[in-house]
């Protein structure tokens, strides 16, 4: 699907390109909502609720770092006071894309930008930031695993969120299914977590893994609801969300619970029979 039209092309080079060669960040950062805005309306209906605004975010700072590329201009320089002097998660978002960008030549530089938006005000910016950093896990493994352990002891429960956000094998990081260890490695500092903003994400990212790995991630629930914890139990219940769909009797049973709920579905003992 190109949303990218001579139109649009055009507009970008005048309107948002062209201003920040000049310095111009206010006047490119409103073009950059409007164009995102046109990007968004370009998207069929149909695919609109699949793709959404994110999808534009990234078609968009992808093809403005590539043309600062070609132009030779300082996209890091440029995203970063983009990132400063943004003021909503669609700017912010299209400056963290392009900085995800320059992360792949220089990891340590991007940092300081991406922990800002982890713990920014709006979720849509903090969202951004976990699926902008999946490309620099793929690049520097070793250095963003290292990372991601800082920040599981961290006091904020957002930064925690990150850490377990940015390793769900979504997206451009779906080579993360092929070494659950890399990904648990991390988890298992936050399997007693309290807060639920970044412990849904812990079982959201387990339940991600059972797709893959449903006897593994059967063992890690076990082991989460024998431990006695609540906030482990929690997790436990909630990695299970995909499991129950295929085998809900032996979810119920290793939860020891009669029924499981998960949004509007319900999945009760009485109404299954066993074999």
């Amino acid at each position: 699907m190109n949303l990218l039209n001579e139109y649009i092309l055009q507009e970008i080079g005048i309107r948002i390109i062209h201003p920040l060669l000049e310095k111009s960040y206010d006047s490119s950062l409103n073009w950059i909502s409007k164009i995102q805005t046109e990007l968004y309306q370009n998207i069929p209906d149909r695919k609109r609720i699949s793709y959404g605004r994110f999808y534009t975010i990234k078609v968009l700072s992808r093809h403005i770092f590539s043309r600062l590329t070609v132009l030779n201009a300082p996209a890091f320089d440029i995203s970063t006071k983009l990132f400063e002097k943004s003021s909503d998660y669609i700017t912010r978002g299209v400056a963290l894309g392009i900085l995800s960008f320059c992360g792949l030549e220089n990891f340590e530089r991007v940092l300081p930008y991406f922990k800002t938006a982890a713990t920014a005000d709006h979720w849509e910016t903090r969202e951004s930031a976990a699926a902008f950093f999946s490309k620099l896990i793929k690049k520097y493994p070793e250095k963003a695993q290292q990372y991601f352990l800082r920040l599981v002891k961290s006091d904020n429960p957002n930064l925690r969120r990150f850490a377990s956000e940015s390793l769900r094998p979504v997206s451009e990081n779906r080579c993360l299914y092929n070494n659950p260890d890399y990904t648990l490695s991390v988890l298992k500092h936050l399997f007693r977590e309290s807060a639920p903003y970044p412990r849904t994400s812990v079982g959201n990212n387990l339940s991600d893994l059972a797709r893959r790995y449903p006897e593994m991630v059967y063992g890690l629930v076990k082991k989460l609801v024998d431990s006695g914890n609540k906030d482990s139990y929690w997790i436990a219940y909630r990695a299970c969300r995909n499991l129950v769909k295929q085998e809900p009797i032996r979810v119920m049973d290793i939860l020891k619970v009669d029924e499981y709920k998960y949004k509007q579905r319900v999945h009760r003992r009485r109404d299954y029979q066993r074999n």
